[in-house]
C-alpha cells in the first residue's frame, strides 16, 4: 500500500468521524456549519447553511412553545419535528464530508473529490467541486449545494410515502404559508428581520429557487455585515428570543432552547442513492436569474404574523372551554 493512499484511507476515517460527532443535533450541526464558514468564507453556502439551520431550531422549538402546544396535538408536533430533525440530518449527512475534503485539499495542495465516492455523494457533486478547485467560482458552487441539499431530501422525506401521508399531506402543511414554517429569517442585531418563503414546500424546483433566493439576501454587501455581526454575538439555542431580544417590544410567545425540548435522536440511512444519475440538472438552477416576487423586509409581516397566531390560540382556547 503506498503511503499516498493509506493517508486517503486516514482521512475518510476520520472525516467519518467528525460528521457524525457533529450531527448530533440542530445545535451541533449550526455550529458546524458557521464554524466552517470562519475558516473558509469562500464558500458561502456554509453560512446560509448555518442560518437556515437556526430557523430550523426556531421551527423544532416553535412547537414546544407558549402558542403551537396550544395548537397542535402532541402526535403532530412529534411527527413535525422528526421530519424537521431527519432532513437535516440527511443534508449534513451527506455535504460535511464534502466540505471537510474541501479543507484537506487546501492543506495537501491537491483535489481529494475522488474520495467523495466514500460518502456516497452525488456525481454532480464531485463534477462541481472538481470545476471549483480549478475556476474558484463562488456563486455556483452555492448554488450547486442547494441544488444538491434539496435532492438528497425529496425522496427520503419529501417522497416517503410515511411523510407524504402523515406530514406534507396534513391540513397543517396545506396551511404552511400562513403558519410561517416554510419562511426563512434572517435577523440583525438592530432588530429587524430579512428573509424569504416558499410557496409549494413539496416542490422541488420552488425549494431550490427559495434557497438560491436566500443566497442572494444574505450575500447581499448593505445586509452581509449585519447578519454575520448577528451569528457572531449570538449563540444559536433554537429559542426565538434569540433574535427577538433585539426588537424595542415584545412580540411573540415564549420558545424553549432545542436541548431543554428534544433528546438526541439515532438516524440510519438504510439506502442512499445517487439522486443525479436519473435526474437531469437545468442549467436555469445553476445560472438563472434570481427575482424577488415580494419584499425581503420582514420585521412588519413578522409582526403581523405572531399577532394572527396570538388570535387563533385566544379563540381556540374559547372553543375548546364550550
Amino acid at each position: 500500500m503506498s503511503r499516498e493512499l493509506f493517508d486517503e484511507i486516514l482521512i475518510v476515517k476520520e472525516i467519518e468521524n467528525i460528521t457524525n460527532k457533529k450531527n448530533k443535533d440542530n445545535i451541533s450541526r449550526t455550529d458546524a456549519y458557521f464554524k466552517y464558514y470562519l475558516t473558509h468564507p469562500e464558500i458561502n453556502w456554509s453560512f446560509l447553511a448555518s442560518m437556515v439551520s437556526r430557523n430550523g431550531g426556531y421551527n423544532m422549538c416553535d412547537l414546544q412553545g407558549e402558542f403551537f402546544s396550544q395548537l397542535l396535538d402532541f402526535s403532530v408536533r412529534k411527527r413535525l419535528f422528526l421530519t424537521y430533525e431527519r432532513a437535516n440530518w440527511l443534508i449534513f449527512q451527506d455535504v460535511y464530508p464534502q466540505l471537510m475534503l474541501y479543507e484537506y485539499s487546501t492543506k495537501l495542495h491537491r483535489p481529494l473529490f475522488h474520495l467523495l465516492k466514500y460518502f456516497r455523494v452525488s456525481n454532480f457533486m464531485k463534477r462541481e467541486w472538481e470545476l471549483f478547485w480549478m475556476v474558484r467560482n463562488e456563486k455556483r458552487l452555492t448554488h450547486a449545494l442547494i441544488i444538491n441539499e434539496q435532492n438528497v431530501i425529496q425522496k427520503p422525506i419529501i417522497e416517503h410515502h410515511i411523510y407524504k401521508k402523515k406530514v406534507f399531506q396534513s391540513l397543517l402543511f396545506k396551511l404552511e404559508d400562513w403558519f410561517h414554517l416554510s419562511c426563512v429569517l434572517f435577523p440583525t442585531c438592530g432588530g429587524e428581520l430579512f428573509g424569504a418563503s416558499v410557496n409549494g414546500f413539496r416542490k422541488l424546483e420552488k425549494r431550490i429557487d427559495l434557497g438560491k433566493r436566500l443566497a442572494d439576501i444574505l450575500f447581499e454587501p448593505r445586509l452581509f455585515p449585519h447578519f454575520l455581526e448577528f451569528a457572531k454575538k449570538q449563540v444559536h439555542t433554537g429559542s426565538r428570543n434569540d433574535y427577538e431580544r433585539f426588537f424595542l417590544r415584545k412580540i411573540g410567545g415564549k420558545t424553549p432552547s432545542i436541548r431543554a425540548s428534544y433528546p438526541i435522536v439515532d438516524h440510519h440511512i438504510h439506502e442512499k442513492k445517487d439522486w443525479s444519475i436519473n435526474r437531469r440538472v437545468p442549467k436555469s438552477w445553476l445560472h438563472g436569474k434570481i427575482h424577488h416576487k415580494h419584499p425581503i423586509y420582514l420585521s412588519d409581516w413578522y409582526e403581523k404574523k405572531q399577532n394572527e397566531i396570538k388570535l387563533l390560540v385566544a379563540l381556540n382556547s374559547i372553543v375548546s372551554k364550550k
